[in-house]
């Protein structure tokens, strides 16, 4: 009798008691999100630009260079979706923690956020496909800010050379052809356009608005506010290189520092085989494709395989309704990352783990000194997409 709870009910339900399968049959379940399982440790880089109300700044520039640990852990069971146009389905996934601390000696937190990694199989109400030898997946977040995520996607193996931009000017398997962090306007009507990767603020600024704190010329200060120089970390400037990355460059295009790593690994005699994962809070996402392009330029739409989602935020950051003077406060838009899962081999050394990933926080808020002659009256503040970039290489650990 008690067996029975366990097999298929009626029509195709998912049973209501569910027993946890062997190592093996759990992670089979995962498919391509299998190897996430584990614990990896590393460095990478993070930038955000914030607003500075108390400094009566149009922004806050901050500069980290970051250790990370992220701790991926397989449920045991199937997650059962009840379906009503077709049978159920069951998700099957991964808990995870991400903690980010700065690199430097304050070791200050940046980061933490709990969340979930799934994958779901083809359906047909409504319908929905992964492309060949593809699953389907996404990703639940939550971000103590007041924030919670979900960016759905792609996970498809590739062979060959990971993040690289090829001869078409593609980072190497990713749907996302930029990860720049210049600002762009978003005041209806004008449409959200990721400027080009290379793009500079300073060749590139919203109307009015070449903001010196991304000029690593310009010294930090007072009237130039960017990290560090009110904090225990050595002073960023033009000379400032990161693993050999001058700062101007990885502040115009933060994945440097991975191509950094493999380029580094090619010369070494590495090869790589692996999964990609390409997500995004919306199903298409546009960009600029020459960099430094003016309003109005070419652009490309890149729609992401499986996109789906979206972004809640708490009233804070949403910043009321009606909107106020200043526009909202910092409030999420926009999420869109790829995540490499690497095996790097060697003919004539043991093989290794890496996960290496490039996400895009795309932040809303308004400028405290639009350009002339501002907007007009009753229409919509000036408002900014300003882009929070986070870059890292890990590896897995023994534990």
């Amino acid at each position: 009798m008690q067996e029975q709870l366990y097999e298929r009910e009626p029509y195709g339900r998912v049973p209501t008691v569910r027993i946890a399968p062997n190592n093996e049959e759990v992670l089979e379940k995962l498919g391509l999100l299998r190897e996430l399982a584990g614990t990896w440790e590393g460095e990478g880089f993070n930038l955000i630009a914030r607003p500075a109300f108390e400094l009566n700044a149009n922004l806050y520039l901050q500069l980290n260079r970051t250790r990370e640990v992220l701790k991926i852990d397989p449920i045991g069971s199937a997650i059962p979706n009840r379906g009503f146009g077709q049978k159920d389905i069951e998700l099957h996934g991964l808990t995870y923690l991400q903690k980010i601390n700065d690199y430097y000696s304050c070791g200050g937190a940046l980061h933490i956020e709990p969340g979930l990694w799934v994958t779901q199989p083809a359906t047909s109400y409504p319908p929905e496909t992964a492309p060949a030898k593809a699953n389907i997946v996404a990703r639940m977040g939550s971000i103590p800010h007041g924030n919670a995520l979900l960016a759905a996607g792609s996970a498809q193996r590739f062979s060959g050379t990971p993040v690289l931009r090829d001869a078409s000017g593609n980072y190497g398997f990713s749907q996302f052809p930029s990860f720049n962090s210049v600002p762009f306007p978003e005041t209806p009507p004008i449409p959200v356009v990721v400027n080009a990767a290379g793009s500079s603020s300073a060749l590139t600024p919203p109307p009015g608005f070449p903001f010196s704190q991304y000029n690593m010329s310009i010294p930090a200060g007072p009237a130039n506010p960017r990290s560090p120089y009110l904090t225990c970390d050595p002073p960023i400037d033009a000379s400032t290189k990161i693993d050999g990355v001058p700062m101007q460059d990885l502040v115009n295009d933060p994945i440097l520092l991975l191509e950094r790593v493999i380029a580094h690994q090619l010369n070494h005699g590495h090869h790589f085989e692996g999964t990609v994962i390409n997500i995004a809070s919306q199903k298409s996402v546009t960009f600029f494709t020459v960099p430094n392009s003016p309003p109005g330029g070419p652009t490309v739409t890149v729609n992401v395989n499986d996109g789906a989602g979206g972004i809640e935020n708490i009233q804070f950051l949403e910043g009321g309704e009606p909107v106020g003077p200043k526009g909202p406060n910092a409030d999420t838009a926009l999420v869109y990352a790829t995540f490499w899962i690497e095996k790097v081999k060697h003919p004539h050394r043991p093989h290794f783990m890496q996960l290496q990933y490039a996400q895009m926080v795309v932040l809303d808020f308004g400028i405290l000194n639009p350009p002339p002659p501002g907007p007009p009256p009753g229409a919509p503040p000036f408002i900014l997409g300003w882009p929070h970039i986070s870059v890292a290489t890990l590896r897995k650990t023994f534990n």
